[in-house]
């Protein structure tokens, strides 16, 4: 893999594009210092302009080059839970590209732990900006096979990693103020922070820094999506049969059902394995030309926090084509 790595790294440091795996999902990845680069990143994404991006570094020995002013807390938790699926929010230094912060004074900065991004990062020797590799708004991808089929020549190089372990995107904490807020749920979870921060961090406000994946329609699939109490499920799965439709179904349960207009996908009933799996499993099915998917509801509580969040931002994205 090292030749590949190499290639993937001279790229970056040519201002084009890399796709590359991380635990959360794949990356778009271009050199966060360089702001015709990132640039390409919203010309392939069809993001807006002032959304933010998330900056992937070797370690945190790298911290200072992008933040200042980083609280004992960023250093904590850094300590804690790098490499892996956090993000901090901190105060940018000066050099910090305004294509990466959306504008902002803030940057957000995480180490991730698959190990094909470590060894791109130290390979690269900075800082790689890099949101999900998906078209705006869309699901993102947890496989090679997902950035090609999405984005297709936009990307000058996909690094293949096998599947995401984590299946959705980092946990995104704000540390700029006198106390730590939770901006984006993930699967570092408020219990997590709380044990090393001594305190469970809340929700930010309307006055917090504006960060990836907090719009409230996102990460949706084209086909409608409907999010169902167990027990709706099967009337919504009987209803679409009366209507002579196709629909494809995501529970824990198997399905009870035997009819081929049903496209049903069986899913952990544990939050890790329904995270995993969620978002490969809405992607495979918003490719069948379905009239509706249904979700059945997970658990309302705080190990599923994370997984809830996105399924209600894919509920209230999905049908846009």
């Amino acid at each position: 893999m090292s030749g590949q790595i190499e290639k993937a790294a001279a790229l970056l440091h040519a201002g084009e594009l890399v796709a590359f795996p991380t635990e959360t999902v794949y990356g778009l990845g271009a050199d966060a210092s360089n702001p015709e680069a990132v640039s390409k990143i919203f010309a392939a994404k069809g993001r807006p302009a002032d959304h933010p991006l998330i900056v992937h570094i070797p370690g945190a020995e790298h911290l200072e080059r992008w933040a200042r002013e980083i609280p004992e807390t960023a250093h904590a938790l850094a300590k804690a839970f790098w490499p892996g699926p956090l993000t901090l929010i901190l105060k940018r230094q000066p050099n910090v590209p305004d294509a990466v912060t959306g504008g902002q004074d803030t940057v957000g900065i995480r180490v991730p732990s698959h190990p094909l991004a470590l060894e791109l990062l130290h390979a690269f020797g900075g800082g790689i900006a890099a949101p999900s590799a998906n078209r705006y708004g869309h699901v993102s991808p947890t496989t090679a096979q997902h950035v090609h089929d999405e984005l297709g020549d936009a990307v000058a190089m996909i690094l293949d990693g096998g599947p995401c372990r984590v299946g959705i995107e980092s946990t995104i904490v704000d540390l700029t103020g006198t106390q730590a807020h939770i901006l984006r749920p993930g699967m570092v979870s408020a219990f997590d922070l709380g044990r090393v921060l001594g305190r469970i961090p809340d929700a930010g406000g309307r006055d917090s820094p504006r960060v990836s994946g907090s719009l409230e329609a996102h990460y949706a699939p084209r086909t409608p999506l409907a999010l169902l109490q167990p027990d709706v499920v099967i009337f919504a799965v009987r209803e679409a049969l009366a209507a002579d439709q196709r629909i494809g179904v995501i529970a824990p349960m198997a399905c009870p059902l035997s009819d081929e207009r049903i496209v049903w996908r069986q899913i952990s009933g544990e939050a890790a394995g329904f995270a995993h799996d969620i978002y490969a499993l809405l992607r495979d099915l918003d490719s069948l030309g379905l009239a509706r998917i249904v979700v059945q509801k997970p658990p309302q509580n705080e190990n599923w926090r994370a997984v809830n969040d996105r399924l209600q931002r894919a509920v209230a994205g999905s049908g846009a084509g």
